[in-house]
C-alpha cells in the first residue's frame, strides 16, 4: 500500500513542477521582445537581431550589447526597434540606447509607448550548480512569427569567462583584457541559438531573472582555443544587469 501511495505522490509532484513552469511562462512571455531594425524601403523591412526583455518601470528593455547594429543607416531611415506582442499582432516600438556595459555585453534600451509587463530579478549569487532554470526567447529569429520559445536548462557549471590559453597567439586582445578583470558566467546544458542572445534566464517557479543568455560574446571568448566550438550555452549572471539598471538611475 505504501508503495502505491509513493507512486501517486511522485506523479503528482512531477505534474506540479511542470504546471509551475507553464504558469510562469504564461505570464512571463509578455515581457519578451524581439530586437531589430526597421527600414520601410528595405526588403524585408525588418532585420531581426536578437531577444530582449522588459525591465524597470515597463518602458526599458535589456539585451546583449552585441545584438545592436554597429551603425544605423539614418540616411535611409533605418531605426532601432523592439517588437512587442505575439504573432501578427506584434507591434514595432522605437528604441534608443540608454546605457551600455561593454565589459559584460549588456545594454539598456528605452522604448516608446505605454509601460509593458516587466520582469523582476532574483539573487544570482544564490544560484547553484545543478539548479533547474529556464530561458525564453527567439532562437531562430522571427521567421516563424513572433512566438517566443522556452527551453529548460540545468546550470552545469559556474566558470570563468576566459581561461589562459596554452599559446599566446590563441588569445585575442579582448581575452587579454578580460584576464585582468575576470568574472564568472553560467554554463548551461540547454541548446541555445544566436537568436537567443538577450533571452532572460530565470527561476522556473517564480520567473525571477538570474541571468541573460549570451551566445556570441561569451562563446567567442570562452571557446576561443577550441578548433570545433561546442554547443554549450552560456549566460551572464543577473547581478551585472541589476548593477547597470541602478547605474542608469532606474529601479530593477
Amino acid at each position: 500500500m505504501q508503495k502505491y501511495l509513493f507512486l501517486v505522490f511522485f506523479l503528482f509532484s512531477g505534474n506540479a513542477n511542470s504546471a509551475s513552469l507553464s504558469d510562469t511562462v504564461a505570464t512571463l512571455k509578455y515581457a519578451i521582445v524581439a530586437v531589430g531594425t526597421l527600414q520601410a524601403d528595405r526588403t524585408p523591412p525588418v532585420s531581426f537581431l536578437g531577444t530582449g526583455f522588459v525591465v524597470a518601470d515597463g518602458t526599458y528593455v535589456v539585451t546583449n550589447a552585441h545584438v545592436l547594429p554597429p551603425v544605423l543607416d539614418v540616411l535611409e531611415n533605418e531605426k532601432l526597434v523592439v517588437f512587442s506582442g505575439k504573432g501578427n499582432k506584434a507591434e514595432a516600438l522605437d528604441a534608443k540606447t540608454v546605457s551600455i556595459d561593454a565589459a559584460h555585453d549588456l545594454v539598456i534600451l528605452k522604448i516608446a509607448g505605454p509601460p509593458r509587463p516587466a520582469l523582476r530579478f532574483g539573487d544570482s549569487s544564490l544560484v547553484r550548480e545543478g539548479d533547474s532554470l529556464a530561458f525564453t526567447g527567439f532562437p531562430i529569429g522571427v521567421v516563424l512569427g513572433y512566438y517566443p520559445v522556452t527551453h529548460r536548462a540545468t546550470l552545469s557549471s559556474i566558470t570563468p569567462i576566459v581561461i589562459p590559453a596554452p599559446h599566446a597567439e590563441q588569445l585575442s586582445s579582448r581575452s587579454i583584457r578580460q584576464l585582468r578583470t575576470p568574472f564568472a558566467v553560467f554554463q548551461l546544458d540547454a541548446t541555445a541559438y544566436p537568436g537567443n542572445s538577450g533571452s532572460p534566464l530565470y527561476l522556473p517557479d517564480s520567473g525571477k531573472v538570474v541571468g541573460i543568455v549570451n551566445m556570441v560574446f561569451v562563446k567567442s571568448t570562452k571557446e576561443k582555443i577550441l578548433s570545433d566550438p561546442s554547443g554549450i550555452a552560456y549566460a551572464i549572471p543577473g547581478e551585472y544587469i541589476v548593477d547597470l539598471i541602478r547605474k542608469a538611475g532606474l529601479s530593477p
